[in-house]
């Protein structure tokens, strides 16, 4: 049942990242052509003033379909219309046609030529995989000529549009750790909330409920109880709690040293903040984890920080583990998932968003487009690049799993 939510869990990040484009798209005049809950082949779909909705048979994440994400190439022609060509000449004129318009950059002339080909492809006989072909040259090409195809569109426009993807993930993660510090996790109390099993403070009998009074002797504020317990030096310690309004002196108990540090066991209740406090903890909360997350990455330049990748296994994995310890757990690890994507996507690498985002700034700098070539070599190096992430973190995560 965890890994069910776990999945359900990393599905709702990926179709809150889309929603992002497809809403930002709309608000800008890129009216996009799909949105899909899950992905295609649909199960069922419905069309409204001109956007496909579906619910795809694949159930994770989701699907938006930007129109003209690239400029039309007279290249693309072949691919799409070369084996309808074969099989009905008829077409060739009007197939050379666009290609003429588009070697000459005369856009608004190729659509007009793609208005008359169009019915043309639709009358002619061809075979399914010529007609597959066809058709979908006839969506893609006409997309990219449309008005409010993506390359058209002013650079601010098309970086909002890929921002907002990332941008939606972030916002979540910020909102995730603002509700979490809001209902008890952004201030520390002197109240034990857990005690861990087999732990020195078992062993003294300190209780779920039991509000620590004083150390040692020395009265006790909430960020005094970690510091003298780390700094004793594994020496024996005496806890003066309050229960059910009686006091109580426990122990003496030796902290145990658990990776480096001197710990009792035991985990103190939190108090929740308001919801700007909380707010700016959890912006505060976030920067942190981009600052180290950035550093991970940066060390993998060096050979470093290799087994901190994981793959949607590991995720997985990870938020299974978590939905198990309690639903504060399971949205915290759901947090850190969210921003791990918004950050990941945001790699100046083509396919992905940040990818595009750099191009768009350089084509919005340059004040012309980048050749395709120049996309298609950027695409496999970046492609090349996330595969290998991609098997770094599964032969981590089959590491860990073995």
């Amino acid at each position: 049942m965890n890994v069910l939510i776990a999945i359900l869990g990393l599905a709702l990040l990926i179709l809150i990242h889309e929603a992002g484009h497809f809403l930002v798209a709309r608000a800008v005049g890129m009216n996009p052509r799909k949105f899909y809950v899950g992905f295609p082949p649909a199960l069922v779909k419905t069309t409204r003033n001109g956007i496909e909705y579906g619910v795809g048979s694949i159930p994770l994440g989701g699907y938006v379909k930007i129109p003209g994400m690239h400029r039309p190439a007279a290249g693309d022609l072949d691919v799409h219309f070369g084996r309808a060509v074969a099989e009905e000449p008829a077409l060739t004129h009007g197939v050379e046609e666009l290609r003429r318009r588009l070697e000459a950059e005369d856009h608004d002339g190729a659509r007009d030529a793609m208005r008359e080909l169009a019915p043309r492809i639709a009358r002619a006989e061809l075979s399914p995989p010529a007609r597959k072909s066809a058709d979908r040259g006839v969506s893609e090409v006409g997309d990219a000529l449309a008005s409010d195809a993506y390359w058209r569109a002013r650079t601010w426009k098309r970086v909002a549009v890929i921002f907002a993807g990332p941008g939606a993930n972030l916002l979540l993660a910020v909102a995730l750790f603002a509700a979490l510090f809001m209902v008890g996790g952004g201030r520390a109390t002197t109240t034990i909330d857990e005690v861990v099993a087999d732990s020195p403070a078992q062993a003294a009998g300190l209780q779920p409920g039991d509000r620590i009074l004083a150390i040692g002797g020395e009265a006790v504020e909430p960020a005094d109880i970690p510091r003298t317990i780390l700094g004793s030096a594994g020496e024996p310690l005496t806890i003066t709690v309050e229960r059910d309004g009686e006091r109580l002196e426990l122990g003496p108990v030796r902290p145990r040293q658990v990776e480096g540090a001197y710990r009792l066991g035991f985990v103190l209740a939190g108090e929740g903040l308001g919801p700007g406090e909380a707010t700016v903890q959890a912006v505060e909360v976030t920067w942190l984890v981009t600052k180290e997350i950035g550093a991970t990455i940066g060390r993998l330049v060096t050979g470093e920080g290799r087994n901190q990748i994981a793959s949607p296994v590991g995720i997985v994995q990870g938020s299974s583990q978590a939905a198990a310890q309690g639903i504060d757990n399971y949205l915290w690890v759901l947090g850190l998932i969210s921003l791990s994507l918004a950050l990941l996507n945001l790699l100046p690498l083509l396919p992905l968003d940040g990818g595009h985002i750099t191009f768009s700034l350089i084509e919005g700098i340059r004040g012309r487009a980048v050749a395709r070539e120049v996309y298609e070599r950027a695409s496999v190096i970046g492609i090349a690049v996330v595969l290998l992430l991609f098997f770094i973190g599964l032969s981590n995560d089959i590491g860990r799993l073995s």
